[in-house]
C-alpha cells in the first residue's frame, strides 16, 4: 500500500500494478481498491498499463475530511497524478467517470487522454426531479446510520434485483466492507444528481473516449450521446452485450486502442 497526501491533508491510499503507460483507475459507488471486482478490473488493465488503483476519500484505507465536495476529489486525483509523474491517462467508471470528466476540464495540462464508462448524470429535468427524491430517501437512511438498508436501497435503485442483493451481495465476505463505506453513497449521489455539464464539457481539450453498455437503461445511453456531441472530437462506443459492470477484457480492447493511438 502507498499513501499520497491531498491538499486538505486527507491521506489517499493506492496500489500500483503492471507496466506501460500510466492509467489512473477511478471507481464508482460502493467500490474500493481491495473490492474483488475492482481488483479483477485493475489486474486486467495492468496487462497493458501501469495502473494506479486507489481508494477514493472515505473508502478503504484512505482518510476523509469533511465537508465533501467534488473539488476535494479533484485535489485527491491531482495529488495522485503528480505522484505518478503527470501526463497520465484516466479511466473513470460510473461516478468515477464524472470525476474523470471534471479532471479533464480542470487539469487538462496534466492529463493525456480520458476514458469514461457509463457517466451516470441524469438525462433531463424530469429524471433530475425523480433522482433527487431518491437521493433524499437515501440520505435519510444514512443520517439514521441504517447502512445496510441504505446500501440495499441504492443497489436496487441502480437496477440490481432484490434477490441478487439478498443473495450474492449480503452473503459476500466483503459486505461488511461495503457497509463501512456506505456513508460515501451520499457523495456519489451528489455527483450524479444533475444534468451533464455540457457547456463545460464543450471546452475539454484532451481526447475523450466514452463507452456505454448497450444493455444499460436508455437514460444512460442518452447521457453518453449528449456528452459525445458536446465534447470536441469525443468518440462514443456502445458496447454490445454489456451493462453497468462490463467485462474488463472488452473495455481493455477499446481503451488500449484509444489510449495508445498517436495523439
Amino acid at each position: 500500500m502507498n499513501i499520497v497526501q491531498s491538499k486538505d491533508g486527507t491521506q489517499i491510499a493506492y496500489d500500483v500494478l503492471g507496466k506501460g503507460p500510466v492509467l489512473i483507475f477511478i471507481t464508482g459507488a460502493t467500490c474500493f481498491r481491495s473490492f474483488e471486482p475492482v481488483i479483477h478490473d485493475a489486474s486486467t488493465f495492468a496487462q497493458q498499463f501501469t495502473v494506479y488503483n486507489y481508494d477514493r476519500r472515505g473508502r478503504g484505507d484512505s482518510s476523509n475530511t469533511l465537508p465533501y465536495s467534488i473539488e476535494k476529489e479533484i485535489d485527491d486525483l491531482e495529488a495522485l497524478i503528480d505522484e505518478a509523474g503527470g501526463d497520465v491517462h484516466l479511466y473513470g467508471h460510473s461516478s468515477g467517470a464524472i470525476i474523470a470528466l471534471e479532471a479533464a476540464i480542470r487539469l487538462d495540462n496534466k492529463i493525456n487522454k480520458v476514458v469514461l464508462y457509463d457517466p451516470p448524470y441524469v438525462e433531463d429535468e424530469a429524471a433530475k426531479k425523480e433522482f433527487n427524491q431518491l437521493k433524499e430517501q437515501l440520505n435519510e437512511l444514512l443520517e439514521q446510520k441504517k447502512y445496510a438498508e441504505a446500501l440495499a436501497f441504492f443497489l436496487e435503485g441502480i437496477g440490481i434485483p432484490r434477490e441478487v442483493i439478498d443473495g450474492m451481495f449480503r452473503q459476500s465476505p466483503q459486505w461488511n466492507s461495503m457497509l463501512k463505506i456506505a456513508p460515501t453513497l451520499a457523495y456519489d449521489t451528489m455527483l450524479a444528481s444533475d444534468l451533464a455539464p455540457l457547456k463545460k464539457a464543450s471546452k475539454v481539450t484532451v481526447p475523450v473516449q466514452i463507452i456505454v453498455g448497450k444493455e444499460n437503461p436508455k437514460n444512460m445511453q442518452e447521457v453518453a450521446k449528449q456528452l459525445s456531441e458536446a465534447i470536441p472530437n469525443a468518440k462514443l462506443i456502445e458496447l454490445e452485450g454489456q451493462n453497468h459492470m462490463p467485462d474488463p477484457k472488452l473495455v481493455l480492447q477499446i481503451m488500449s486502442s484509444f489510449l495508445k493511438a498517436h495523439r
